[in-house]
């Protein structure tokens, strides 16, 4: 009967500890035998910063090592012909930047997937992943770290006479040629300013800064270790140079020459004077210094401008000012003294053809006045003593721009 009693507790007891090792073996995570073989693939060669990509792992029995399409993989196991391993094989993952999630996985079909998550730090990100006594390891490149390449572009890339702003683009690429976003650009010029000097690349890996300026100007950007070729955004010169006259000083009816002086290099189409009295002339496409006379019919202070005009139809223009005084006309009665009824050739000296219209001319002999074209006259006198003549020259705008007058001896 005891024997038998001791027989029952021994069978329970091995009953007990049966079930305690089941439930024990239960809570024991499945993990890959020495046999497999873990192949990382990662979606991308490199992240942005504050993103996230996904990483796929397969475990293999007796399989082939792959690095995947990382860089710096390597992985540990025996290769061979491969099958999955068993549907729920805990896969473990570490990174020495950013975040694993999640950071276990089990398998399903030999493949688990998780994400690495960024943050805003940049460089290398170590990717570990292990189960058992097998483990693999990749790199992958984050934020300016990942940056192999920057194109610098510019619109417009000509700017007018006076300058202006132009929006400059930072487009940056890792080594496979995908879009870094995420990342800080910085942007420098040699003339103007650049308006923000920081900018972060977006999904496309673009990154915009507006430059203004004056003068033509180069654009650099720098990301990370990595600096673009510069960008030149120019600035068409100023279609002149100069623009004077001479003299600056003169009488109505005597010409003034100006000189139009295009600037070093400007293309230009045509170069427009105004002379500021109402006339205009155009020069046309001047390659070097230009003159150009003109006469003042008027007294005055006229200011004269030159409008250039360039190949892509943008102007500039400079003024210069010019005082006309009144002529000195000089008149000569000849013969003096002359006789009653003897003709006496009355002769206007000083003056230009260029700007006079015509003559007016009058007597105190109780003759009326009249005009002439010429600058010059004849008169007989029917009484004696001292007759004054006087004449008056009219410009081509209608004013009077000169006087004179004589007196004669009458015999």
């Amino acid at each position: 009967m005891v024997a038998q009693r001791r027989l029952a507790l021994l069978a329970a007891s091995v009953v007990v500890a049966l079930v305690a090792l089941i439930a024990s073996c239960s809570t024991v995570p499945l993990l890959a035998p020495t046999s497999a073989v873990i192949s990382i693939y990662p979606e991308t060669n490199s992240v942005s910063l504050n993103s996230q990509v996904t990483i796929i792992a397969t475990v293999i029995l007796n399989g082939v090592a792959s690095s995947g399409t990382g860089s710096g993989g390597s992985t540990t196991g025996r290769p061979g012909a491969g099958n999955p391993v068993q549907n729920g094989t805990q896969v473990s993952f570490t990174t020495t930047l950013g975040q694993i999630q999640p950071s276990t996985a089990s398998t399903h079909d030999g493949q688990v997937q998780v994400t690495l998550v960024t943050g805003n730090a940049s460089g290398t990100a170590t990717i570990t992943a292990y189960s058992g006594g097998t483990s693999a390891q990749i790199t992958l490149q984050v934020g300016t770290a990942a940056v192999k390449t920057i194109t610098l572009s510019a619109s417009p890339q000509t700017l007018p006479a006076a300058g202006g702003a132009s929006q400059v683009v930072a487009n940056v690429m890792d080594a496979g040629g995908s879009p870094v976003g995420g990342v800080p650009v910085t942007f420098t010029t040699d003339h103007g300013s650049v308006t923000p000097t920081t900018a972060t690349t977006d999904a496309n890996g673009n990154a915009t800064t507006v430059l203004s300026t004056t003068a033509t100007a180069k654009v650099s950007a720098t990301a990370g270790s990595v600096s673009a070729t510069a960008v030149t955004v120019n600035v068409n010169v100023r279609g002149l140079s100069a623009f004077t006259v001479s003299p600056s000083s003169t009488t109505a009816g005597t010409p003034v020459t100006f000189t139009a002086t295009p600037s070093t290099g400007a293309n230009l189409s045509n170069v427009h004077v105004d002379f500021g009295d109402g006339s205009a002339t155009d020069l046309g496409p001047i390659g070097s210094s230009t003159p150009v006379a003109h006469v003042y019919g008027a007294p005055g202070i006229y200011t004269a401008t030159a409008t250039a005009r360039d190949a892509t139809g943008d102007t500039g223009s400079l003024a210069t000012s010019v005082i006309v005084g009144a002529l000195q006309p000089t008149l000569i009665a000849s013969p003096n003294p002359t006789a009653v009824n003897t003709p006496t050739t009355y002769t206007v000296s000083g003056t230009s053809t260029a700007a006079v219209d015509h003559y007016v001319w009058t007597w105190d002999d109780g003759t009326a006045a009249f005009a002439t074209s010429a600058p010059q006259v004849t008169h007989s006198f029917t009484s004696t003593g001292t007759k004054t003549t006087r004449v008056d020259v009219i410009g081509i705008g209608g004013g009077t721009i000169g006087s004179a007058q004589i007196s004669v001896t009458v015999q």
